[in-house]
């Protein structure tokens, strides 16, 4: 298999980021199973998740901050921070997706990602320490396939480990001499 340089790669090179939601208002324009994935993972965040849908999977009208039963109009995005055009119809997500390009608001569009700002990594969480894994959309299934495999080596004692760390830090400490051995335990049961 040949090896690519990022030079040669087509289409956008996406820039990992991760974002503060607390509080931000999340539009999910779509009431099925992918908008309910969307939703639970800004909740994770804190999102304020808002959905626009005539048909709303009861498990998503539970989780939402506001839901509003009935089509997609332009001007839906108001106010949002983020946009994610979730709908089971082409057309609704083209509009959702033009909508928040003309409005300055970033879209997942998740049936055509080209159409859309950012793509959502498979993300394996411990605690605070989080690992994405990205195609840029290409094929999520291979995303979640890698994120799986990472789970059997990033094994929850990660949380720990990264919570110590973050209390050292807040108290001025440097803790990664003292974790040093346990660290590098971990370090070594991921080389194999």
């Amino acid at each position: 298999m040949k090896s690519f340089e990022e030079s040669e790669i087509e289409g956008p090179i996406l820039y990992p980021i991760f974002l503060d939601l607390d509080s931000k208002r999340c539009v999910i324009v779509g009431g099925g199973e992918v908008a309910n994935r969307k939703a639970r993972k800004l909740l994770q965040a804190r999102a304020e998740v808002i959905v626009v849908s005539p048909e709303v999977k009861p498990e998503l009208e539970s989780m939402a901050t506001e839901v509003h039963r009935r089509p997609y109009v332009t001007g839906d995005l108001e106010g949002a921070f983020l946009a994610f055009a979730a709908a089971n119809a082409r057309e609704v997500n083209a509009a959702v997706a033009r909508e928040g390009r003309e409005k300055g608001i970033p879209v997942n569009v998740v049936d055509r990602p080209s159409e859309g700002d950012f793509a959502l990594p498979s993300t394996l969480r411990r605690g605070h320490l989080q690992v994405s894994v990205s195609t840029g959309g290409a094929s999520p299934t291979l995303a979640r396939r890698i994120r799986r495999e990472l789970e059997e080596v990033f094994e929850p004692e990660w949380a720990g480990i990264v919570e110590e760390l973050s209390k050292a830090r807040r108290d001025g400490r440097k803790a990664e001499e003292d974790l040093e051995e346990v660290i590098e335990g971990c370090l070594l049961r991921l080389r194999g």
